[in-house]
């Protein structure tokens, strides 16, 4: 299946970092001052990205928006935003991870203005992402697709996490990435770009998965999950997978985005769902459930860049 991308937009060579008196700090604050107005009715939702979005993760946001919300997807194997949009870049997994009704070429429904959001993804490692693929530019090049298909696309960047055996500390990468990363070197430049215009919302699940990670830890655990391994889905030998999450997981990324695209507190939602495959998804129960709430809500809320009022 092609995946013809409709255009190229030109992009300048920016300086990447936020520093202390650069004009770039006052940019990323006068940006994100004004928070986004809540969203009236059910939302269009497109996401882009791999193994960290699933099919499983927007499934479950569907269930938790109810009636009216709509997405389609378009993913890969720990694909980056340059694969998806370079026809001579390879996406792994494509057919497999699209072999689905919800699959929509990205540059096609990007393009074609159907949506009140799009979601985008880079892969992780996220500093070879930026070393080696270029993720700023392409983040911007996938974001002006959007504006240009229709200016009031709500765009956000799905900040996701590291694996859990990362040498530096999974806690400390999750901890310091938000800033140096995910804001200096993936936003600022769009930033600069666009001159602050319609910036790029952040939807903060590693943030969010460090804080309950956190709490459940310190607690000794809460219902079924002890401890940060229990996001995690399980390998075929019994191991857990250091990077893929679980159903419990899921649902803790999916609170995020509905608390981001729906500006509502996730108190009180529902936590027995399905998986994409309409199976039953693993319950956290009404103890977990109600602590992944107030944490979503709590981080949701406290970080300016989501767009949500604080």
């Amino acid at each position: 299946m092609t995946r013809r991308k409709l255009f190229l937009l030109p992009l300048t060579l920016l300086p990447l970092a936020f520093g202390p008196g650069n004009p770039s700090a006052q940019l990323l604050r006068s940006a994100y001052a004004a928070p986004l107005a809540a969203p009236s009715r059910p939302l269009r939702v497109f996401h882009l990205g791999h193994s960290l979005v699933g099919r499983d993760m927007p499934a479950m946001l569907a269930q938790l928006a109810g009636a009216g919300h709509r997405y389609e997807s378009q993913l890969g194997w720990g694909t980056s935003l340059r694969a998806h949009w370079e026809d001579d870049v390879p996406i792994k997994g494509f057919r497999i991870e699209n072999a689905h009704p919800r699959f929509r070429p990205a540059d096609q429904a990007i393009a074609s203005g159907d949506y009140d959001a799009v979601i985008l993804t880079e892969m992780v490692e996220l500093r070879d992402a930026i070393r080696y693929h270029d993720s700023a530019n392409y983040l911007t090049r996938w974001a002006n697709l959007a504006r240009a298909a229709d200016p009031d696309t709500r765009i956000y960047l799905y900040e996701t996490w590291h694996r859990t055996d990362d040498p530096d500390g999974w806690l400390a990468r999750l901890d310091g990435d938000l800033a140096t990363l995910w804001e200096a070197r993936l936003l600022a430049p769009d930033l600069r770009a666009g001159k602050g215009r319609n910036p790029i919302r952040v939807i903060p699940a590693g943030q969010v998965m460090a804080a309950f990670v956190r709490r459940v830890e310190a607690e000794g655990g809460i219902g079924p999950i002890r401890d940060r391994f229990d996001l995690f889905a399980r390998q075929e030998d019994g191991t857990t997978d250091p990077i893929h999450i679980n159903d419990f997981g899921a649902y803790l990324v999916a609170l995020t985005h509905y608390a981001v695209l729906y500006h509502r507190s996730t108190a009180g939602l529902p936590h027995a769902l399905r998986r994409a495959d309409g199976q039953p998804a693993a319950d956290p129960g009404a103890d977990a459930a109600r602590a992944m709430q107030e944490i979503v809500w709590q981080v949701v809320t406290a970080y300016d860049k989501t767009g949500v009022r604080q």
